[in-house]
């Protein structure tokens, strides 16, 4: 009612504005954009106000996944980039669940069961458990089975997630794991997908590199992925590195990846002595050289994280306008054809049974012509009232049924989940029994409600200006290597050069720790 959220939702709201406040105050101030537009979509009927909002679906944390095998080396690559040890590593499996390992401001490791992720729309996975059930035909399969969270106080993990990925070929659910694997790609930033040099033949490897490699291809995303050869080590006794990561590569691209691009690595601490000083030095500096790189990588999606959720907030409401209104437009003008059609039919069908009555009543049809029928309904008018009230009553039955019997029919097919919200839910509201049949737009989908989504979509732009200027402007900001705050985004600082800003979506540096001010030429 109002179209505002209720307590719950607010509550989740406040605590992802204050979390964002502490890890990435770049973006507190888009929550409320996103308020904005939930309560379009509270209007319109494509989100419950009791428990959904535009916000929980996206994730707020740049999300890195760590894929593969189970003795490729991701729980040791992880342990190195946090600096201390989250996960435990070994030659055999260790872990056969999904571990999202996120900021802690404790001391220590803390483990948390696949509930706090569930119930936490701070947290990608939110509500996953509607997912496992579905997965598992309700198997008796809790989120327990396939999630757990771990938090670790380490800068590094400071406003983003790390997830680990239990081995493809170790798990005794693996169909279940394969497919929450492609949720977590689409939720994922950027992909590490790890391979081991030990086991040079890709074609072993093949039920792994068709899930990777071969389906998210196929995506206009796959770029995000990172193919990674770890333990490189293992080869300097043939001094054959090259042909082992060609190898890797042919078999990527012969799955449809277009790259085929591999780093490699090694944990130096752990390696088996490289006999040869020349071939040692050589390996040193190539898995030093990678390490750094994917690092980088790892840096910079902080801020693409930024302008992918302001992107979000444009393509919510883009999509609500030139996807949920057309269709909720041609379904409901769909339901009051079917339902004229239908009243017609069945009202046509009581005026014959009616006639039939009338006429057999009344011993033919020269009462009704010379009028002594008329003329005795008017000698009983009580009686008269009542049966006209009775016809009324049958004839608004049956244009009801047919209001809610077509109306289920049609909302059958549409979707309940897309980015705009729940398009049946939102039909449905549109032929609740006290709607009028004959509006002209959908609930809640107005001009006024169409001319505030545009409004929400030139404030998104701003967004993306203003982090713009926090990345390319000589602003003291900049010059002093200090983070950006929420106050920066919303009152940036006047640049000093007297060149224009950047267009919104051009390259920019990415990094959030120390902005630096563009080189002057």
């Amino acid at each position: 009612m109002f179209n505002r959220p209720g307590p719950r939702v607010r509550k989740q709201l406040k605590l992802l504005s204050d979390r964002l406040a502490e890890e990435n105050p770049v973006l507190k101030g888009v929550v409320d954009p996103f308020r904005d537009l939930d309560r379009v979509g509270y209007a319109a009927g494509l989100l419950d106000p009791t428990e959904d909002s535009y916000a929980f679906g996206i994730s707020w944390w740049p999300m890195i996944a760590m894929l593969g095998t189970f003795s490729a080396g991701k729980s040791t690559f992880i342990n190195e980039y946090v600096g201390t040890t989250v996960q435990r590593s070994g030659s055999q499996a260790v872990d056969d669940k999904f571990t999202v390992i996120s900021y802690g401001g404790s001391e220590h490791v803390q483990e948390l069961p696949g509930l706090a992720l569930d119930g936490d729309p701070r947290f990608p996975f939110y509500r996953v458990s509607d997912e496992i059930e579905r997965i598992t035909d309700g198997g008796g399969r809790t989120v327990d089975h396939f999630l757990a969270m771990k938090t670790a106080r380490s800068e590094h993990l400071r406003g983003r997630i790390i997830i680990d990925s239990p081995g493809f070929d170790a798990d005794e659910q693996r169909a279940t794991i394969l497919q929450l694997t492609d949720h977590i790609i689409d939720l994922s930033d950027l992909v590490l997908v790890f391979f081991d040099a030990r086991h040079p033949e890709p074609g072993a490897m093949r039920d792994t590199l068709e899930h990777l490699v071969n389906r998210v291809a196929e995506r206009n995303d796959f770029t995000k992925l990172v193919f990674i050869l770890n333990q490189i080590d293992t080869t300097w006794r043939e001094d054959n590195l090259e042909e082992v990561v060609s190898a890797w590569q042919r078999a990527v691209v012969r799955q449809g990846n277009a790259t085929g691009r591999f780093y490699c690595l090694y944990n130096e601490s752990a390696a088996v002595e490289i006999g040869d000083p020349q071939v040692r030095e050589r390996y040193e500096e190539k898995s030093r050289r990678d390490r750094q790189e994917i690092h980088a990588k790892i840096q910079e999606i902080s801020s693409s994280r930024s302008y992918r959720i302001l992107g979000s907030l444009q393509a919510i409401a883009e999509s609500i306008e030139m996807d949920a209104l057309p269709a909720l437009k041609k379904a409901l003008e769909q339901w009051r054809r079917r339902v004229l059609q239908f009243d017609a039919g069945m009202f046509a069908v009581v005026a014959v049974i009616l006639g039939l009555v009338g006429y057999q009543s009344a011993g033919g049809l020269a009462p009704w012509t010379d009028g002594s029928v008329w003329q005795s309904m008017g000698e009983r008018p009580l009686m008269t009232a009542f049966g006209l009230v009775v016809l009324v009553i049958v004839l608004g039955g049956i244009h009801f049924f047919n209001r809610r019997w077509l109306a289920r029919r049609i909302a059958r097919t549409l979707p309940t989940e897309t980015a705009a919200g729940n398009w049946r839910a939102a039909f449905e509201k549109n032929t609740r029994p006290w709607r009028p049949m004959m509006g002209r737009a959908p609930l809640g989908l107005g001009r006024r409600m169409i001319s505030r989504l545009h409004q929400l979509r030139d404030r998104a732009e701003a967004y993306i200006q203003r982090l713009n200027n926090q990345f390319v402007d000589a602003s003291p900001v900049s010059r002093q290597g200090g983070r950006a705050s929420a106050t920066d985004v919303h009152h940036p600082p006047e640049p000093e050069s007297k060149a224009p800003d950047p267009a919104p979506g051009t390259d920019a540096p990415r990094d959030y720790a120390e902005p630096e001010a563009p080189e002057k030429r």
